[in-house]
C-alpha cells in the first residue's frame, strides 16, 4: 500500500530548520498553532512566535510591519480564514508595499470537507494570483513542500503558498529541484498533456497510467507555480500535444486551468478540458469524496482527454 504524508508536516519541519540558521525567521498564527503543525516551532522559538488569536487583519498587518522591521515572517492560518478575511490587508500591507512576508494558507482546497462551504478554500487561487506583486505556490508533496518553503525564505517579496493537510504520495524523485517559476515534467507523452498542482497531481498520473492502457501517452505536468507561471512549458504542450486537461482543487474560475488557458490563447490555440469545481459551493463530505464528486478522478481525467482526442480526429 502507498504510503501518505501530511505535507503540513513537511511545512512545519522546513520552517524550524529554517529558523535554525536564520534568526530573521518568525510566525505570526491566528490562534492555529496545532492546526498549522507549528507547535515546534513555539517550543523552541518562543519569542519569534506570534498569536494573534482569531483576529486575520490585524495578523497580517502585524506580518507586513514585522517584514518592514527586517524579519520574515511566514503567516500560517487556515487558507479559507487567511484569503477571505484578510484579503485587503494581504492586497495593501504586503502585495501593494512589496513587504516581504510569506502567506501559507493551510489545510486549503476541500481539506476541511466536513465542515461545509464556510471552511473549503476554493477560491484562493484565484484572489491571490490577480494581486501584483504575489507569487503563488501549490506544492504536490512532502519534498516539494519541503523545498519550496526552503524558496520562500530566500526569495525576496510576498509569497503565497497552498499547504493542503490531505495525505498524498510522494510523487518526486529525492533527487528532485523545486525551482520558483518553473514545472515539472513527471511523464512524457505526445498525444496530451495533463497539467496539475497540489493534491490532485496523483490523479493525473493514475488517469496517465489509464491513458496508456488505451495507447495514449500523456505528458503530465506539475505546475506548483501558478504565478509566475511556466509559459514555455505551457507552450511547448500546446504546440506538441493535441491538447491540454487542467485538474485543480479549486474552482475552475480564476484558478490553474484559468492561469494556463491565458497562456494558450495568447500563443497557441488548443483545445482544452478545464477540470475543478464548476462554479459552484461544494457540499459537505470528506475530501476524497468531494474531489470524486466533483469529477477528479482517474477515470473521469482519462475520458475527458478521450474526448478531447477524439474530437480532434479528422471526421
Amino acid at each position: 500500500m502507498t504510503q501518505l504524508f501530511d505535507c503540513r508536516d513537511a511545512f512545519a519541519n522546513a520552517l524550524v530548520s529554517l529558523a535554525r540558521a536564520d534568526r530573521r525567521i518568525v510566525t505570526v498564527v491566528n490562534d492555529s498553532i496545532g492546526s498549522s503543525k507549528i507547535t515546534n516551532f513555539g517550543e523552541e522559538f518562543p519569542g519569534r512566535l506570534v498569536n494573534v488569536g482569531i483576529a486575520e487583519q490585524n495578523m497580517v498587518g502585524i506580518a507586513a510591519g514585522l517584514a518592514n522591521g527586517g524579519k520574515i515572517p511566514f503567516v500560517c492560518a487556515a487558507s479559507c480564514f487567511l484569503t477571505a478575511r484578510a484579503l485587503e490587508q494581504i492586497k495593501v500591507d504586503v502585495a501593494y508595499s512589496n513587504a516581504n512576508v510569506k502567506l501559507c494558507g493551510m489545510s486549503s482546497g476541500l481539506a476541511y470537507g466536513e465542515l461545509g462551504p464556510t471552511h473549503h478554500s476554493i477560491e484562493d487561487l484565484a484572489w491571490t494570483r490577480a494581486i501584483a506583486n504575489m507569487t503563488v505556490i501549490v506544492p504536490a508533496d512532502p519534498i516539494e513542500t519541503e523545498q519550496a518553503i526552503c524558496a520562500a525564505a530566500h526569495f525576496k517579496g510576498p509569497m503565497f503558498l497552498r499547504i493542503s493537510r490531505m495525505p498524498v504520495p510522494i510523487i518526486h524523485a529525492t533527487d528532485y529541484h523545486f525551482e520558483i517559476g518553473r514545472a515539472a515534467c513527471l511523464r512524457e507523452g505526445n498525444d496530451i498533456t495533463l497539467i496539475a498542482n497540489g493534491t490532485v497531481v496523483i490523479r493525473a498520473l493514475q488517469a496517465a497510467m489509464l491513458l496508456a492502457e488505451r495507447g495514449v501517452q500523456a505528458r503530465v505536468l506539475n505546475l506548483a507555480t501558478v504565478r509566475p507561471i511556466d509559459r514555455e512549458a505551457i507552450v511547448q504542450a500546446a504546440t506538441q500535444t493535441s491538447g491540454i486537461v487542467t485538474l485543480e482543487e479549486h474552482t475552475i474560475f480564476g484558478g490553474l486551468g484559468s492561469a494556463v488557458a491565458e497562456v494558450v490563447v495568447t500563443t497557441h490555440p488548443v483545445p482544452m478540458r478545464i477540470l475543478g469545481i464548476q462554479g459552484v459551493f461544494a457540499p459537505t463530505g470528506s475530501a476524497p469524496w468531494l474531489l470524486d464528486y466533483f469529477g477528479l478522478t482517474p477515470i473521469a481525467i482519462r475520458d475527458a482527454a478521450l474526448e478531447l482526442i477524439e474530437a480532434r480526429q479528422p471526421v
